[in-house]
């Protein structure tokens, strides 16, 4: 068993930038990729960013192309999201998950662990 703790979230106004954690215990945290994902109200829940089991590829989804940075220490059992220039539709809560596989990374029923998630609002 996997736990996902993420931390971070917070109001910020636009342009603004954040940083989100994700810690892991239980399980290898070195043999998970690791996504993002991020659910707005009465939206579904959608892929954000992912990152391999060693850091060497990282996915992300065009939305957040060039604003956000994903990375990971996995001495520290974390996942970090950098986000910058954040913008109102950025708004949403932030879940992070692991998955023992890379293939359908952008699909939520692809990763067998979620945390609770992290609240991200930006202001106009």
């Amino acid at each position: 068993q996997v736990q996902l703790v993420e931390s971070g979230g917070r109001l910020v106004q636009a342009g603004g930038s954040l940083r989100l954690s994700c810690t892991a215990s239980g399980g290898t945290f070195s043999e998970y990729i690791m996504g993002w994902f991020r659910q707005a109200p009465g939206k579904e829940r959608e892929f954000v960013m992912a990152i391999t089991w060693n850091g060497g590829r990282t996915y992300y989804a065009d939305s957040v192309k060039g604003r956000f940075t994903i990375s990971r220490d996995n001495a520290k059992r974390t996942v970090y999201v950098q986000m910058n220039s954040l913008k109102p539709e950025d708004t949403a809560v932030y879940y992070c998950a692991a998955s023992s596989r890379v293939s359908g990374y952008e699909t939520p029923s692809s990763y067998k662990y979620w945390g609770q998630g992290t609240q991200v609002t930006v202001s106009s």
